[in-house]
């Protein structure tokens, strides 16, 4: 046999031999799925789920559908009202979602310390380049170290001081809605309020003093920048063909992802750096007050051994979000709802005056937040009804028993805040009024403790809720001491869920100055 031939059989053969490994790769790949679509038939056969799955493609076609964030949010209330306690959605024929959505469930849920799902297709995965393993995200024993070292930040020693800063800062806001008030025109909201906050949150975690709140026109660079984060990490969630990096990176919008998580991080390393200059050789005892940035810095664990940089680095991301976006998007719906029912901004503007004319220097201190007992309620109401933060995500790490259902370890577990705020088996039929006497002192003794949960709950609840209720009270006083508001009856509100609740093309109110006798 000449080499020639040799050549061509071993060819033939290595060609042979690779095509029939490529098939049995696939012959493989192909058992795997159909075996793990079996099992999760098997181990999910009985749950409550919604009419009109696809046999392959599962629920997705009513998450990506037409209608926008309006219709799926609407749909999330009538499955709600269809399946009260909880349901399973399918996302594809491998991955399942349940849904929880009453106290009785959410409870099962929170009052565990489960990780956060950051696993491949992991709702919290796709937002370690921008939040990393900050207190958000962070799971296990990571997470148990940095929110006890954390916790000390948020003690009301540490709050007390910073109202004079919601009190400054809200008087920027104040001036700004001035000039529109004086020209008759109506305001977006939300970014001037985003605005308020983010000053807010630069001077009172960081101390960090910037001219936010005077620029006009185009929006922040930093708002700006973590809005177009937050609906990118939205979307990519929502389609499973993006959920590989090599694709998603290689996209517009993975390309512009990443050109804005470089750039926030830039800015937390900049408020780090110019810290760490100003700590060197101060006394922290001489400062006004201790900001988060000071306990980041300085706090240790029981060996000793302080948070590393880029620990400090990935908190500083998640509380320049958490601490600015959630609050805007709060106060901004609350100042939405008051101007919608001006019989409760009326009640509330007369429980203010009353307030500020009791005190001796006109103003509002520490020791006036609880006075304010409807404007709180009506705060509370608010967050009911425009949920902030629409859902909670978490991977159960034991079984967990639902309503004589064993959802198994591994699960994709949402405690759905809107759908929990909007259950008709829970707040009645009238949902999705706004009517703050529902937080009434008589009707709070009335409601289960896992009903409203605008903070989340359990070990893992929001560690700034305290921080976040004063300051929404403040810049709330405060601007419905000086102004009233009203609709702009041309401009269309919607909910827009994304990593906070927003308005999808805005929320446009005018604002009147008041006439007062001080």
């Amino acid at each position: 046999m000449g080499v020639v031939n040799v050549y061509r059989l071993l060819k033939d053969n290595f060609i042979g031999f690779a095509v029939v490994g490529v098939i049995t790769f696939v012959f493989i790949l192909l058992l795997k799925l159909v075996i793990r679509i079996i099992s999760l038939r098997n181990a999910f056969r009985g749950f409550p789920e919604p009419e009109g799955k696809h046999w392959l493609l599962g629920h997705m076609k009513f998450f990506l559908g037409k209608g926008g964030s309006n219709a799926r949010l609407q749909r999330a209330i009538e499955w709600t009202t269809k399946y009260p306690k909880f349901f399973i959605t399918y996302f594809g024929p491998t991955r399942v979602t349940c849904t929880l959505n009453h106290p009785d469930t959410v409870k099962i849920l929170l009052k565990g310390a489960d990780p956060k799902p950051v696993g491949f297709g992991g709702a919290y995965r796709h937002a370690l380049p921008w939040l990393g393993e900050g207190l958000l995200i962070a799971g296990g024993k990571r997470w148990a170290r940095s929110r006890r070292l954390l916790t000390p930040a948020f003690h009301f020693d540490i709050l007390k001081p910073y109202i004079g800063v919601y009190k400054e800062c809200a008087g920027l806001l104040e001036r700004n809605i001035q000039r529109f008030a004086k020209e008759g025109k109506s305001f977006e909201v939300f970014s001037q309020v985003c605005l308020c906050t983010l000053d807010i949150i630069l001077r009172c975690a960081f101390s960090y003093q910037t001219d936010c709140q005077e620029q006009t026109g185009e929006v922040h660079p930093y708002v700006k920048a973590v809005n177009e984060i937050a609906e990118l990490w939205f979307y990519r969630n929502r389609s499973p063909w993006l959920y590989p990096d090599f694709i998603y990176y290689n996209t517009a919008d993975g390309k512009r992802f990443k050109k804005n998580c470089q750039y926030v991080h830039d800015v937390a390393a900049d408020v780090m750096q110019k810290r760490r200059k100003e700590l060197e050789g101060l006394d922290l005892k001489s400062k006004r007050y201790l900001d988060f940035l000071d306990i980041l810095l300085t706090a240790k664990d029981e060996n000793g051994v302080g948070l590393s940089d880029e620990e400090i680095r990935n908190e500083v991301d998640t509380f320049l979000f958490e601490g600015h976006d959630t609050t805007a998007s709060a106060i901004s719906w609350i100042l939405f709802s008051l101007a919608e029912n001006p019989e409760y901004q009326i009640e509330c503007q007369e429980e203010i005056d009353r307030v500020i004319s009791d005190t001796k220097d006109g103003d509002l201190g520490w020791e006036d937040l609880s006075k304010l007992t409807f404007l709180t309620q009506c705060i509370k109401e608010g967050m009911r009804l425009h949920c902030p933060v629409p859902f909670v995500a978490r991977n159960n790490t034991v079984p967990l028993n639902i309503e004589g259902h064993t959802i198994p370890p591994g699960t994709f577990v949402v405690a759905n805040i809107w759908c929990l705020h909007h259950n008709p088996a829970v707040w009645g039929p009238d949902h999705m009024q706004y009517k703050p006497e529902r937080f009434s002192k008589d009707n709070l003794a009335k409601l289960d403790s896992f009903a409203f949960l605008p903070f989340s709950a359990g070990p893992r609840n929001c560690i700034g809720q305290h921080f976040a209720l004063n300051e929404e009270k403040i810049v709330l006083a405060k601007l419905l001491h000086r102004f009233s508001f009203s609709l702009d009856e041309e401009h269309k509100v919607e909910h827009n869920a994304v990593a906070v609740m927003r308005a999808l093309n805005g929320i446009r109110l005018y604002a009147k100055e008041r006439q007062r006798i001080d």
